[in-house]
């Protein structure tokens, strides 16, 4: 591995490569072998990169079982953003420009804060963005980052496997919300319980949250985004709690979740057609520029997740604000010869066109 150091961008870029072939079951992939530890040591981790010594268990798979309490709050929120919608035109535009505000900022506590900061550790945050990006987690409402991050570092170790808390395999509603909706596999609490998590123990922020995440979910998710509109300009309390509460909320969990279900089954895979993430710029568009994910998969410590920098990736812009703001540093990115030669080597040539 060799890295180059810029104090002026503070970016740190992967710019050595060779392969190998490894073996997922029956299916050959290529991969890079770059050398992990010296770059997870560097981001303080290595599990999310994918473990290819993993098989499923033979037999019957364990029965479905439903958690009925998740099946009639989640058929609640969606009954009640499908009432929002038919408010918007009663609305007064400073409450549809406040929704669409908590929007964004709880699509940056997922996006920016669990996903790329936590998750990876694609790059590193100073304190007063962390709390930022806690608060802004707590507003997206999405599980607290600890157990967002140890379900999503599963996700990539064990992508498209039985220990996948959304496994694209299972089809599109699972991957999409029914994976919320039944007990997760075995496998899933298994793999989850023996992950090093210790750097996520580390910061207090995280903890913190953790331990009064409910309070804060209370407040920051449903009271502050009704109250807003409600006391300072006058805003119906019904409109004020459906659309910059309800509404809003449920377009975020579904623009998360077109991540696991839509980027996971439609687009090209221009960097490894051996797996099944796709380039979705639609679910990007939705998700802040999560959408580029046959390219997140390729090379999960990217903090852009993407090789197009502001293109469709609103959350790379906020990312190299706070650098410019002196906020965050140490930005982790592919060099584009590594790139290039990775799209050569198990690409589905779709790059050639686009």
């Amino acid at each position: 591995l060799s890295k180059e150091f810029s104090s002026a961008s503070s970016t740190t870029t992967v710019s050595t490569v060779a392969s190998r072939v490894n073996r997922n079951g029956n299916v050959a992939m290529e991969k890079d072998l770059i050398n992990h530890e010296d770059l997870a040591g560097d981001r303080g981790m290595v599990d999310d990169l994918f473990d290819e010594t993993y098989r499923e268990k033979e037999g019957p798979k364990p029965p479905m079982r439903y958690v009925w309490r998740n099946i009639i709050l989640m058929s609640l929120l969606h009954l009640g953003a499908i009432l929002g919608l038919m408010l918007i035109p009663s609305a007064k535009i400073q409450t549809l420009a406040w929704a669409v505000l908590c929007f964004l900022v709880s699509a940056l506590g997922i996006t920016a804060g669990s996903h790329r900061l936590w998750s990876h550790r694609s790059y590193k945050a100073t304190l007063p963005l962390r709390i930022f990006l806690t608060i802004a987690n707590s507003v997206a409402f999405q599980n607290d980052i600890y157990e967002w991050v140890r379900d999503h570092r599963v996700h990539h170790k064990f992508s498209e496997t039985d220990a996948d808390p959304h496994n694209a395999m299972r089809g599109f509603f699972f991957s999409h919300i029914g994976w919320l909706l039944v007990r997760k596999h075995p496998d899933v609490i298994e793999k989850g319980q023996k992950l090093d998590l210790s750097d996520i123990k580390a910061d207090k922020v995280v903890m913190f949250q953790r331990r009064y995440y409910k309070p804060s979910v209370v407040l920051l998710c449903f009271t502050l985004p009704t109250v807003v509109p409600w006391y300072f300009w006058d805003e119906s309390i019904i409109i004020s709690f459906f659309i910059p509460t309800i509404l809003r909320y449920a377009v975020g969990l579904n623009a998360t979740w077109l991540v696991n279900s839509a980027a996971h089954m439609f687009g090209n895979r221009p960097y490894d057609k051996n797996i099944n993430p796709r380039e979705n710029p639609l679910v990007s568009l939705g998700a802040l520029g999560e959408g580029f994910h046959n390219y997140h998969h390729t090379f999960p410590y990217d903090y852009s997740t993407s090789e197009f920098g502001w293109r469709f990736n609103l959350t790379t812009a906020f990312i190299d604000l706070m650098c410019l703001l002196g906020l965050a540093s140490d930005r982790k990115k592919v060099s584009k010869e590594v790139i290039l030669a990775r799209k050569m080597r198990t690409g589905d040539g779709s790059h050639k066109s686009g």
